[in-house]
């Protein structure tokens, strides 16, 4: 088992300020860990009022890697996504949140666990700090946040807002 940190990437920090929802990652996993890189992705766009959220969010931390060359050898990857495991395995991770689908395929080769987006929403709905997850997943999809049709169904089936044998999506009992 892995005690290091829990090491956040650029997506899913993005989907929980489009939520308004950073206190999720304090509730579930106390505080999280972002690279340089990652926190720089973070404030390209809309800087100013990024920034304060991330300062109203102690929680999250920016660091910076150890070995900054480290991130060079994730081929394909953007350079957020590369610290994010290169910080993994220096830190000895004991989550990785990503959700792009080669950088996870790399976390699952180094033997990383990862999780993503819904998977931090499951997790909320699964400790009770949100009722549903289908409102959340409504809103990041308004606002043109890419999430595969299949994820979203077995999102909603899992946690129990959606009967599985239903097609037309209505909501369980």
């Amino acid at each position: 088992m892995r005690f290091g940190p829990v090491i956040l990437n650029n997506t899913p920090l993005v989907a929980l300020w489009i939520l308004d929802r950073f206190d999720l990652l304090r509730d579930l996993y106390s505080s999280v860990v972002i690279p340089q890189a990652v926190e720089d992705e973070f404030l390209a766009v809309d800087a100013d009022r990024r920034r304060a959220g991330l300062r109203a969010a102690p929680w999250i931390e920016s660091a910076a890697l150890t070995v900054p060359a480290y991130a060079h050898a994730f081929s394909g990857l953007d350079l957020g996504e590369a610290e994010v495991l290169a910080l993994a395995l220096e830190t000895s991770a004991r989550l990785v949140v990503m959700d792009e689908r080669k950088g996870r395929a790399y976390a699952r080769r180094l033997g990383l666990p990862i999780t993503g987006t819904v998977g931090i929403l499951l997790a909320a709905k699964r400790q009770g700090f949100v009722p549903h997850i289908g409102p959340m997943i409504s809103e990041l999809l308004v606002h043109q946040f890419y999430l595969h049709s299949s994820l979203v169904s077995q999102a909603l089936v899992t946690a129990g807002e959606v009967n599985p044998e239903d097609k037309d999506g209505t909501r369980a009992p």
